[in-house]
């Protein structure tokens, strides 16, 4: 086949016309010397329109001396072609931006310039996306590079691909530490950890903790977004916020409400949602739930009541007034809560309640310190009100405030016209000028009457209170006590200690005049019983004699012993003693009774009984006495049963119960309370022959009961009756006692020097035969002064002092004598007095006596006074 020969110069006639592209020659001129029809749809020219124009009239001003430069190089032959980016200006004035490429055609003889090719390609378009890019561009810079939040991308393995330059400011590292790195480590764990078990595809909002450079964390709140998907590389684009101080200031917020117990919250009206501070789900015991709460919700939390109540306020609320509602919530553990809820409404454009923000605060505490300040007024009223004694409340000016009802009756006054007027009408002028004038003891004493309108006065007692407030004394309360009564009381109090007083003098001059012949009778019959040679029928008067004056000396100490311990005059001694002993003691005492009476008398001690015991060993053989001579006194055949034992033991106290069982005929349960009357005589109803004073039992109570014991008769179906009393004694006197001695006492053989001063003698007979028969020598004297001269020249051993004595008595002679003497030289003094009543003994002892005995005097007593000098001078 043949080929055909191809016409190159019509070919590239059709490819320059039907090119796509700009292509154009160009005259070293600068003129358009061909153009294709591309170039010319390009520019908006005819071919003919751009011949008349050069090269330089269709190039943007600011790229033509760029233009200049690659032409020269052109020209200069340092470039064979140039490609490069330029802007036309086209026919419509708009820019074109377009990509050239220039080579030059030169003559190839001469190598001068023909003229330049030009392939013109449009990238306007192109253009315009690399300068809004460029615009994204500088404006992301300009964002990254000035905001205040730290915008930070990283990869899906946690690695930052970028992060701002705020990072250095807000976390104190540069950007480039950041990027290429990791930065999962300076994440709090404990959020880290929640991130890790969260779906972020879901969500965009994160509050998180970041450490800062020097260690401390800052809150950050972040919003995200992740791009990409599962096949390709996703990345995650995070702006995080510091939000550090923002927390912090919520954290104290909360604070002060959790303090405050206070909550906020904000209804919001039209979508009937609730939303609540951390506070009010405390209050309420709400749970925190996704979903919104509604008014419906808040009314399940509340009683019917409070809710209908509550629905008048929010009808209220939407009329323009505020929300303030309090009421009485019961928590789910059955305790009262009381709420103070505040709220203000927010209106839309057409004045519709669109809204409701306020507060919920719980006020339990202040309701509680209200209640018990209503409590408090309410006392204080009904104190004043209902208080015996006349209240008047005034001013510093004295103007009457206030007065209670007992005012009124003693002033006759009503309070309304009290009210105002100066209380110097009913206490005086002078007084209200003394309350004024800050003397306020001087006004108490000198209110002594409080005026009546009918010019009658009420004697008062007045007391003066200041009435403070806000530390500022406002006032004063003048408090008037009517002792019209209480002054009558203590006339009649006085009269009757005047008359206790004569009773008392009178028991004692009775006492003394009655024991002193007593003495004389009692001394001389122990000492004709002492007398050898008497007959059988002498010695038989002489013992009735005996019994008799025993029987009325009985009776004395009775009538005394009563006065005194009703008095309130005893008291009991803590010495140590041996129980089993004492009690031993007494049972021998009425044994010869018993025995005469043909009766069985048995004793139990407990052996727990400790022994010694501290307490009163007289004022208890007293009782035992009395109680087990009536028991066998009052019984014919039979027995009687004393027992012994401990009721309680604790600390250094032991309580002791005693026991006296009879078979004798009982008491009738009507008069067994009356036993312990004093005059009672018992014998009135069971032997029908009253003999002593009806005393014992009245004394033994009383005795027991100063022994912080009780007696009583025991409930029993057995014949005859049951006494039973406790007493309390310690088990040490907390000093160093004395052990008691178990052994007999050692006999003292060596004769005494006694002195004996007594002015009656009768009495001095008695006493001088009594101590001389036990082997003493006895000297006398009649009054206090021969009795000090005594001892100041001879050395006595032993002084029995008569009390009542004429020119210097007892008591004046002995303070003489101690005065007189040396401590170690002075002899032991022994009161001796016919007084024997409350408070003699204390008396002698005060005195500086050593020892007491009362008259009538009696061998045994003598002997116990010996026995004391013994003692105290340990022989």
């Amino acid at each position: 086949m043949q080929v055909q020969k191809v016409d190159h110069h019509e070919l590239f006639e059709q490819i320059y016309n039907q090119a796509p592209i700009g292509i154009a020659l160009v005259a070293p001129t600068g003129q358009w010397m061909k153009v294709n029809p591309a170039f010319c749809c390009m520019l908006g020219y005819t071919s003919d329109e751009l011949m008349d124009l050069t090269y330089q009239d269709i190039t943007h001003p600011d790229d033509f001396s760029q233009d200049m430069i690659w032409s020269y190089e052109l020209f200069e032959g340092k470039s064979k072609e140039n490609q490069y980016e330029k802007r036309y200006i086209n026919k419509n004035g708009d820019i074109l931006w377009c990509s050239i490429h220039v080579s030059l055609v030169r003559n190839e003889i001469t190598d001068e310039p023909l003229y330049s090719v030009c392939h013109i390609v449009d990238i306007s378009n192109r253009k315009l996306s690399e300068q809004k890019l460029l615009h994204r561009e500088e404006m992301f810079k300009l964002i990254t590079d000035h905001a205040q939040e730290i915008i930070y991308i990283a990869d899906s393995e946690g690695v930052c691909r970028f992060c701002s330059p705020s990072v250095q400011q807000i976390l104190g590292y540069s950007p480039e530490e950041v990027i290429g790195q990791n930065n999962n480590s300076s994440f709090h764990p404990q959020d880290l950890e929640r991130i890790s078990q969260m779906d972020l595809t879901k969500g965009n909002l994160l509050n998180i903790r970041v450490r800062h450079k020097d260690g401390h964390y800052l809150w950050f709140e972040t919003t995200y977004k992740v791009f990409g998907d599962a096949e390709h590389e996703q990345q995650i684009f995070t702006i995080g916020r510091d939000i550090s101080e923002r927390k912090k200031q919520k954290d104290i917020s909360a604070e002060a409400e959790r303090i405050a117990l206070i909550g906020s919250w904000e209804w919001d009206m039209v979508l009937d949602h609730i939303t609540f501070s951390d506070q009010i789900f405390e209050i309420f015991e709400l749970e925190r739930t996704c979903k919104p709460y509604r008014i419906s919700d808040v009314f399940d939390v509340m009683d019917a009541e409070d809710i209908t109540s509550l629905q008048k306020h929010i009808a209220g609320v939407k009329q323009g007034e505020p929300l303030d509602f309090e009421y009485k919530h019961i928590s789910s553990d059955g305790n009262e809560k009381y709420l103070h809820l505040r709220g203000l409404i927010t209106l839309d454009e057409h004045g519709q309640p669109v809204q409701l923000n306020g507060t919920l605060q719980d006020i339990t505490e202040r309701k509680r310190i209200e209640f018990k300040l209503q409590e408090s007024v309410e006392r204080y009223t009904s104190l004043k009100k209902y208080n015996h004694d006349a209240i008047i409340s005034f001013n510093m000016d004295g103007n009457i405030m206030n007065a209670n009802p007992v005012a009124v009756k003693m002033t006759g006054c009503p309070v309304a016209e009290m009210i105002g007027t100066s209380i110097s009408r009913f206490i005086g002028a002078s007084n209200l000028g003394l309350i004024l004038g800050s003397d306020y003891e001087m006004a108490e004493k000198e209110i002594n009457a409080v005026r009546h309108t009918d010019g009658s006065e009420t004697e008062v007692l007045a007391t003066l209170a200041p009435i403070i407030i806000n530390t500022s004394n406002v006032g004063f309360y003048l408090i008037a006590k009517d002792i019209t009564e209480q002054k009558k009381l203590l006339v009649a109090k006085e009269t009757a200690e005047r008359m206790n007083k004569a009773k008392s003098e009178f028991l004692a001059m009775m006492s003394h005049e009655i024991r002193t012949p007593m003495n004389g009778v009692i001394g001389m019959t122990d000492l004709l019983l002492d007398t050898p040679g008497l007959s059988g029928e002498q010695k038989e008067y002489i013992e009735i004699i005996q019994k008799s004056g025993d029987s009325l000396l009985a009776i004395i100490n009775d009538i005394l012993d009563f006065s005194k311990i009703e008095s309130g005059k005893t008291d009991l001694v803590e010495d140590p003693f041996d129980l089993v002993e004492i009690v031993t003691e007494t049972v021998q005492i009425v044994k010869p009774l018993a025995r005469e009476k043909k009766l069985d008398v048995r004793m139990c001690v407990e052996d727990v009984i400790p022994t010694p015991v501290y307490g009163d060993a007289y004022r208890l053989k007293q009782v035992l006495t009395n109680i087990i001579g009536n028991a066998v006194k009052f019984t014919s055949e039979g027995g009687v049963e004393v027992k012994v034992g401990v009721k309680e033991q604790y600390g250094n106290n032991v309580q002791l119960y005693f026991q006296v069982k009879d078979s004798g005929i009982g008491i009738p349960a009507e008069r067994k309370q009356q036993l312990f009357e004093p005059f009672y005589q018992l014998e009135n109803f069971m032997t029908r022959k009253p003999q002593g004073t009806g005393l014992g039992l009245a004394i033994s109570k009383k005795l027991v009961e100063l022994m912080q014991g009780e007696i009583w008769i025991e409930e029993s179906d057995e014949p005859g009756t049951i006494f039973i009393f406790t007493a309390q004694f310690k088990l040490n006197n907390g000093e160093e006692s004395n052990r008691l001695d178990q052994q007999q006492k050692k006999s003292r053989t060596s004769a005494l020097r006694i002195l004996i001063a007594e002015d009656n003698e009768v009495n001095q007979l008695v006493l001088s035969r009594i101590v001389e028969k036990k082997g003493h020598f006895v000297d006398h004297v009649a009054d206090g002064v021969e009795a000090v001269e005594a001892v100041k020249h001879t050395s006595y051993d032993i002084v029995f002092m008569d009390v009542h004595m004429p020119r210097l008595n007892g008591f004046e002679a002995t303070k003489a004598i101690k005065n007189a003497l040396h401590p170690e030289s002075c002899p032991f003094i022994i009161a001796v007095t016919a007084n024997a009543v409350r408070g003699d003994m204390e008396n002698c002892l005060k005195a500086g006596m050593d020892a007491y005995v009362s008259k009538p005097i009696k061998i045994e007593s003598i002997m116990q006074a010996l026995e004391s000098y013994y003692i105290k001078n340990n022989l």
